[in-house]
């Protein structure tokens, strides 16, 4: 087992790896900009190193300072949390070129499931179902034209190298195709430096369904259920609940066999979340995260497992301490995601918190790294924390919920808790019936 462990993040998710690490009696080592010299994540850690200014390409993605904040503390293995290189192919095989165990998977898995295309052929190979679209990407509007004609319509331009919604433009007809077209490209060679599109049919009421998955690096993998992230706003996930209010039994288990045997097939290691479009029953495959996603702890809440403990083992190259069959659903959860956020715009909050004070009781978990006095910086995603909570059914949970969210201060910034109070009261979020595109026609309708 490793002795200490460096963490390459910041904020809540920085100190979720460290409390891990300190739980298996491993020593941490904490890494942060200037503007974080006073974040919790440093004050837990048992070192901490400065690796640069506020601004993140001059510090948390800056490779050099992190390899050496790893060769100064004598770190052997660097936990890269989500966001900033945690799927960054070319860091991990430079962590790996200087002997540093990366916990996570490898740089190829990385590689070829950070390119759409050639993930969703990957997936394809595999047996995992996937929206019909055009085979590879799409070179000009001529061949655009001709696979829409195959495809039917609606349709999505998507950008190869896309995420976060860009380099996405939706073509309800054939007269929408060009500005479509050219626009996602446009969009893609601005944001990605890649303007390469390809095409798929677009669902009109799909929700958004991930399935955790989870593997040894040895051709053996598991499965831990799915998750229903459909609230979201503008391709952002708002609120996100283990299991799915709209999956039944039969179908957990028939598609998450199927994502198992896939990164099995793979020898994919460590966790990893397959995400899909599902309706009408049918799951089709758009994206594979090769890293531990923000909304892991629902899934911890109810299989009772510490997936962070879990990747930091296998990567030491330990067996998985469960197996599928050890795997038990237990009761409902949900997460809704706290930004530092002004409403109606959702525009950044940045500033003091004068106060602060965590919810708790049964089944209540908050992941922050707030504290009174803390000043969150402006250079950062606006993400302040998460509550989670865990009761024996959805309605339960959803009760937690609003009892927490009530018992929660956040004074200083403003913050998006006022949105969840409001959704709360809405009959379609009490039923879980909703689609993707569902809280954006809500916000325009009470918040526009």
């Amino acid at each position: 087992m490793f002795e200490k462990i460096l963490v390459a993040n910041r904020g809540e998710i920085a100190l979720r790896v460290i409390r891990a690490a300190r739980e298996m009696g491993i020593r941490s080592v904490a890494v942060h900009s200037t503007a974080d010299a006073d974040a919790m994540h440093v004050r837990m850690a048992d070192e901490s190193v400065c690796i640069g200014p506020p601004p993140s390409t001059l510090s948390y993605l800056s490779m050099p300072a992190i390899i050496s904040a790893c060769e100064i503390t004598g770190a052997q293995a660097i936990h890269p949390g989500y966001g900033f290189l945690s799927e960054n192919a070319q860091f991990v095989q430079i962590v790996e070129d200087h002997e540093i165990t990366f916990i996570g998977p490898s740089a190829e898995h990385i590689r070829v499931m950070g390119d759409k295309i050639t993930a969703k052929d990957t997936m394809k190979q595999l047996g995992v179902p996937c929206v019909p679209g055009s085979d590879g990407g799409v070179p000009d509007l001529e061949t655009a034209r001709s696979v829409a004609d195959e495809v039917g319509y609606p349709l999505i331009v998507k950008a190869t190298a896309g995420g976060g919604g860009r380099g996405m433009k939706l073509a309800r007809t054939p007269a929408d195709l060009e500005s479509a077209f050219r626009t996602a490209r446009s969009e893609a060679k601005a944001a990605f430096g890649n303007d390469e599109v390809y095409l798929e049919r677009y669902l009109d009421t799909p929700r958004h369904i991930e399935v955790q998955v989870f593997g040894d690096g040895k051709g053996h993998a598991v499965h831990l259920g799915e998750r229903d992230c459909s609230l979201q706003r503008r391709h952002q996930k708002v609120l996100e609940e283990a299991p799915g209010p709209a999956i039944t039994p039969e179908e957990r288990a028939r598609i998450g066999k199927v994502c198992a045997d896939a990164v099995a097939a793979i020898d994919y290691i460590g966790a990893g979340t397959i995400e899909f479009l599902y309706e009408n029953g049918e799951f089709f495959f758009i994206e594979m995260n090769t890293r531990l996603q923000v909304e892991h702890p629902v899934t911890e809440a109810v299989y009772g497992v510490d997936l962070v403990r879990e990747q930091i083992r296998v990567a030491a190259g330990l067996p998985m301490s469960f197996d599928q069959d050890d795997l038990r659903l237990n009761g409902h959860a949900i997460e809704v995601r706290i930004n530092a956020e002004k409403l109606p715009n959702f525009a950044p909050s940045p500033g003091r918190i004068t106060q602060y004070h965590a919810p708790g009781g049964l089944g209540v978990r908050v992941d922050s790294a707030l504290y009174d006095g803390y000043r969150i910086p402006p250079y950062y995603d606006s993400l302040i924390g998460k509550l989670i909570v865990h009761g024996r059914d959805r309605p339960e949970a959803l009760a937690r919920l609003k009892r927490a969210l009530g018992e929660l201060i956040v004074d200083g910034v403003e913050t998006t808790v006022p949105l969840f109070h409001a959704l709360l009261d809405e009959p379609a979020v009490q039923t879980g019936d909703y689609t993707i595109h569902w809280l954006e026609k809500w916000l325009d309708a009470n918040l526009g």
